[in-house]
């Protein structure tokens, strides 16, 4: 005879009553055993009694503190003792098939333990199986038409499902004569409702959903099961930081620009009581929208509204909704956004991360090509080379006898401009390709931050100097995961969130909340970046270093780096409590629009740190050229179109340093010398003042880019 033993649950069973029970000499037979909830502290007592319990099925020992002190080992053990363990702590084992499938249906329990030897066939009289949150990974030979002839209602919510792919998963599914299956979307099945249904066309309910309601609605994605995101707060957490986490599940956003602004400004707002009650749904049937008033014609003079109308008709009684992600299908990432506001699936983001962390670990960057000396470009007749800029600190500070500045561009033999040489700049100024210019074709991919991130990808996987990067256009699913899997093993999950293409911080974010991150897409496409919580500080202070970096080729790569650097400084004490995350002072180092702004020369601040933090610099500064080597490399690898012999260039690249002393990529950004930058930056390196007084830049620039000359220069 079979025992099943469910009467041990939550009943106060400590570690030496569990050895009186003598289960394995009581109980030769037991085949499930339920000690959830008890008192049990030492993992040898456990393993000691359970494992010689070896007809074991299931065996539930959550909710006891020595699995919270060492269950890992404690699971590996007991699962190599029971090897027939199907149940393990209500999740399924690697062994599970026909008993744990019968437990699940209702035909195994403790008035029919079961005994696979005599019950063959015992699947057969199930209708209903419900497999939801059991951690199962792949489907056991027993789940087959066969063995489940009558099965017509299936739920596989909560599972991974990820040793056996969606084809395989699909055509299985297909061979049961299913009515309603219960899914993750997304999930196991893909992220597209309509698909699913096209697969398994005999469907009536999908996720309660009727298969004809889908089909008619074209429904994508299927959100009536998922469970609101309520907000979330520690007890000893403040109320304007619990308001602040709670907002972003009823913020909503607009944008305003006017013909003096070139960056629109993003306005979040909270509705009313009657707005902010209204819940989502896929079939909304209103839709909300702001609404400004202008009395005179003036933004001074605006009033805000929000409006609300049907679009639906509507009954009495009927519930009013909005959908949340109106005019965003599943082509803008939806399943992933309505993590915003919901329980989306974990599973399935984690193993988007996962394959995405796969595809990066194949990848590396091939070897360089060995650089050329590139020659002066100056003709034998000893001519000065002519040059037409329109950029004001060029005309006062390239006093080089070799360079002549002219007022046309049809005569010179350089051009330096702060616009993009584009055919129709060509054109205008009839410039050919005997022209040099200061650009390269498709920088873009390193000035441009999501372009940025993804050469440095796909050049070289996740080298260890570029922070975790996503972009939220496109990778929101992978970010997703990637956070998920951060939050399960404790680990810190600040990102900062940058804007593609913009520069001065606007629209920076810098926030631990997942809520806000996706929000956060509904102002402009941006990166997300891992947050560099731990940064190397200097008296206290987190800084950052601006390097300019000269071209001369990228076929082969051949680039330069400037003796001096540029050390920016913020200018409060570094902390991470949660309230300083929005001040600009502690968490920014360019002052240069705000606040106070602080320069060191590099021989100074070298010394310092070095005294400060018992460091060779000369070590971190090998570390820093070595990265800004491989950044340039991996443009040229992954963009050959980067080549133009008639091209050079000077870019800025900015540089962290984390606590360890390891050298951190920001980004690269278009060099303010350039004058495709901000004024104020142009005049914080060059000029009175400017932190290259006395190393004659611009001259050196030109030298160094034009004459083949490498005064004040390193080549890397």
């Amino acid at each position: 005879m079979l025992q099943f033993g469910w009467s041990w649950r939550r009943l106060g069973i400590d570690d030496e009553m569990l050895k009186s029970l003598e289960l394995s000499t009581k109980f030769p037979n037991l085949v499930a055993l339920n000690l959830w909830g008890n008192k049990l502290e030492d993992a040898e007592t456990i393993i000691q009694e359970v494992t010689k319990c070896r007809r074991l099925k299931a065996i539930w020992l959550n909710d006891n503190r020595a699995l919270r002190d060492c269950g890992d080992r404690i699971s590996k053990l007991i699962l190599d003792g029971i090897p027939g363990l199907e149940i393990y702590n209500s999740c399924f084992t690697s062994n599970f098939g026909e008993w744990a499938l019968g437990f699940c249906g209702s035909i195994f329990g403790a008035d029919n333990p079961g005994c696979l030897s005599e019950c063959s066939g015992s699947l057969a009289s199930i209708t209903t199986l419900d497999l939801s949150n059991r951690c199962v990974r792949c489907l056991p030979k027993a789940f087959s038409p066969i063995m489940l002839p009558s099965l017509s209602h299936l739920n596989i919510r909560g599972n991974q499902l990820d040793q056996i792919s969606v084809d395989d998963l699909l055509q299985l599914l297909k061979s049961f004569t299913l009515q309603t299956l219960e899914v993750d979307i997304p999930g196991p099945l893909g992220n597209n409702a309509l698909q699913i249904l096209e697969y398994l066309p005999n469907l009536s309910f999908l996720n309660g959903i009727s298969a004809s309601v889908i089909t008619e609605t074209g429904k994508h994605v299927i959100d009536s099961a998922l469970q609101p995101r309520l907000p979330e707060w520690a007890p000893s957490e403040p109320l304007p930081d619990r308001v602040i986490g709670a907002m972003w599940l009823y913020l909503m956003t607009y944008r305003l620009a006017d013909e003096e602004k070139i960056d629109e400004t993003p306005v979040w707002y909270v509705m009313d009581e009657l707005g902010s009650a209204l819940r989502h749904s896929d079939d909304a049937n209103f839709r909300v929208a702001p609404f400004l008033f202008m009395p005179d014609g003036k933004l001074a003079s605006a009033v805000s509204f929000s409006v609300l109308w049907p679009i639906q008709d509507v009954h009495h009684g009927e519930e009013c909704t909005r959908d949340f992600l109106f005019g965003i299908g599943e082509d803008k990432q939806r399943s992933a956004r309505l993590t915003a506001w919901f329980h989306t699936p974990e599973n399935y983001f984690i193993q988007e991360f996962k394959k995405y962390q796969q595809q990066l670990a194949s990848r590396s960057l091939p070897a360089p090509k060995e650089a050329l000396i590139t020659r002066s470009i100056l003709q034998h007749d000893g001519h000065s080379l002519q040059v037409y800029t329109d950029i004001p600190h060029v005309e006062e500070f390239l006093t080089h006898p070799k360079f002549v500045l002219t007022t046309n561009p049809k005569d010179a033999d350089i051009i330096w401009t702060s616009m993009q040489v584009d055919p129709e700049v060509k054109k205008a100024f009839e410039l050919t390709d005997l022209h040099y210019t200061n650009q390269f074709p498709f920088e873009a991919c390193l000035v441009m931050k999501h372009h940025l991130a993804e050469t440095i990808l796909k050049a070289q996987g996740r080298p260890e100097w570029l922070q975790p990067t996503y972009n939220l256009e496109t990778q929101l699913s992978q970010l997703i995961g990637d956070y998920f899997v951060r939050k399960q093993d404790a680990l810190n999950n600040l990102w900062i969130l940058k804007p593609w293409n913009m520069a001065r911080t606007i629209d920076t974010t810098v926030t631990e909340d997942l809520s806000a991150i996706i929000r956060l897409m509904e102002t402009g496409p941006k990166i997300c970046q891992k947050y560099i919580e731990h940064p190397a500080l200097f008296k206290g202070r987190k800084f950052d270093l601006r390097y300019i970096v000269l071209v001369r080729s990228m076929d082969p790569v051949q680039i330069f780096l400037f003796d001096v650097f540029w050390v920016r400084l913020a200018n409060n004490p570094y902390t991470l409590e949660k309230s300083s995350l929005f001040e600009y002072e502690t968490h920014f180092t360019v002052m240069n629009y705000r606040g106070r702004l602080n320069h060191m020369n590099t021989p100074e601040f070298v010394r310092e740190f070095e005294e400060e933090h018992q460091v060779n610099w000369q070590t971190i500064h090998q570390g820093i050229q070595d990265m800004i080597r491989s950044v340039f490399d991996s443009a040229a690898a992954v963009h050959p179109e980067m080549h133009n012999p008639q091209s050079r260039a000077m870019y800025g690249v900015d540089v962290m340093l984390d606590h360890l002393f390891k050298p951190k990529l920001l980004e690269v950004t278009y060099c303010p010398d350039c004058g495709r930058a901000c004024k104020y930056d142009t005049e914080a390196i060059v000029g009175n003042g400017g932190i290259f007084r006395g190393c004659d830049f611009f001259n050196t620039v030109f030298e160094c880019l034009f004459l083949g000359k490498t005064a004040h220069v390193t080549p890397l």
